[in-house]
């Protein structure tokens, strides 16, 4: 995003959850209009096609061997509660 005067910015102020989708870039906003088409939103509570390649591919990128894909704040505090016991 740019100010007033032109400085360019970066933006890391991020929405509820999952739906930060930015400043409406176009390859963005087609992303989007094609995933919903899809499906929009799912739980891992339910099967989806496209979560084991997320985590195969997460993983790999980070060299991690385990992924638990969750929203930030109170999810987050409750898995490490969770796994901590």
């Amino acid at each position: 995003m740019w100010d007033v005067d032109g400085r360019r910015y970066l933006d890391f102020l991020s929405a509820y959850s999952a739906v930060n989708q930015g400043h409406c870039h176009p390859r963005i906003v087609q992303a989007l209009v094609e995933q919903s088409q899809k499906l929009s939103l799912t739980s891992r509570a339910f099967f989806n096609d496209a979560l084991a390649d997320y985590e195969e591919y997460i993983t790999k990128l980070f060299g991690y061997d385990k992924v638990l894909p969750m929203n930030t704040g109170v999810e987050a505090g409750e898995s490490a509660i969770k796994l901590a016991r």
